[in-house]
């Protein structure tokens, strides 16, 4: 069979990346280039800001990761684009330049769904693993847990409810004086605290034991920030920190691992850029241990955002056959498993 090489783009939020992935599992370029310190500034990713800047690294972006992998367009097989989920203007800026550049070389377009991208990073470093598993999809707009029936065939076993991990990692860390990015940086300082100095509240949802709850966390963290404000008592930063992921650490450890044991997976994978939280790392690395799970993670530069993973994505999809058209559009809510 002759060597398949996918050409990824991924703009879905703040990176504006681009990938060449051959035959699914051996990544020949990966550029990103990050947005972070622009929005920094603002305490967040401002969406017209993105957009903008999208517009502006993309050409080049895609040039480069074509050099770095020493191939021209004659070498690509096909072009693969994340439609969704998203920031809608960053999302339509990938998508066009997609849509565009397949249609001036005649290459076929494939969409790719952003968290399908996530689970299949796990692909890119481990070449034994193969569906079914199970994945832990945690991420600044998802936390899922997903059943993996197949290459793109996927079963939702939980969702969140309200604020997704990585969501509330961003609020607790601006609360606590850390600022953006949350998740970085309330993981450093966690290592300096106590996790047990504080217990905040770990929900479950009573209807669906296997969806998430960080809102209630959040709100507990916020109050607790307050009263001890209003009673002239010291807030320990670290302590703070620590807990508060050890709370949303423990709830998606326990999660993942009971699934895994009701439905018989014996692998489990991690994803999503919270993936790369060490905390969540170590916990689940020990929870599996104990049960007789593999856990697979991708390296924390697969873990964000990034280009390999829509390749990877792309390329499961080329090889049964799904192609896009140029009516392909940004659709920024899209579900996992819809096409």
């Amino acid at each position: 069979m002759d060597d398949i090489c996918i050409l990824a783009i991924e703009s879905s939020c703040d990176e504006t990346a681009a990938a060449i992935v051959k035959n699914g599992r051996e990544v020949l370029s990966n550029v990103i280039y990050s947005q972070i310190d622009l929005h920094t500034v603002y305490g967040g990713v401002v969406p017209e800001i993105a957009s903008r800047k999208h517009i502006e690294k993309i050409n080049q972006v895609v040039d480069k990761a074509l050099k770095d992998a020493g191939l021209t367009f004659n070498d690509i097989d096909g072009i693969a684009v994340t439609y969704g989920p998203g920031l809608v203007g960053a999302l339509l800026v990938g998508v066009s330049f997609a849509k565009s550049l397949s249609f001036a070389t005649d290459i076929p377009l494939i969409g790719v769904h952003h968290i399908e991208g996530h689970i299949c990073a796990n692909y890119i470093e481990n070449k034994d693993l193969k569906p079914p598993f199970m994945a832990l999809v945690v991420s600044g707009g998802h936390t899922h847990l997903v059943k993996v029936k197949d290459y793109g065939e996927y079963e939702i076993l939980g969702r969140t409810r309200d604020d997704a991990a990585g969501e509330a990692f961003d609020k607790v860390a601006r609360a606590i004086g850390l600022g953006y990015p949350g998740g970085p940086k309330v993981d450093k300082v966690s290592k300096e605290g106590n996790p047990e100095a504080i217990v905040f509240p770990k929900a479950k949802v009573n209807d669906s034991i296997y969806d998430f709850s960080f809102s209630g966390l959040k709100s507990a963290v916020l109050n607790y920030l307050n009263q001890a404000e209003m009673k002239g008592e010291t807030i320990v930063v670290a302590d703070v920190a620590a807990s508060f992921q050890k709370a949303v650490v423990d709830v998606l450890v326990d999660h993942t691992v009971a699934a895994a044991k009701e439905y018989g997976f014996k692998e489990v994978a991690l994803a999503g850029g919270v993936a790369s939280n060490s905390g969540l790392r170590e916990a689940m690395e020990e929870a599996c241990s104990k049960n007789g799970v593999t856990l697979y993670r991708p390296s924390p530069i697969f873990c964000t955002d990034n280009a390999a993973m829509i390749g990877v994505a792309g390329y499961y999809e080329y090889i049964k056959g799904n192609r896009s058209d140029y009516h392909l559009n940004a659709v920024p809510n899209l579900k996992l498993g819809d096409r």
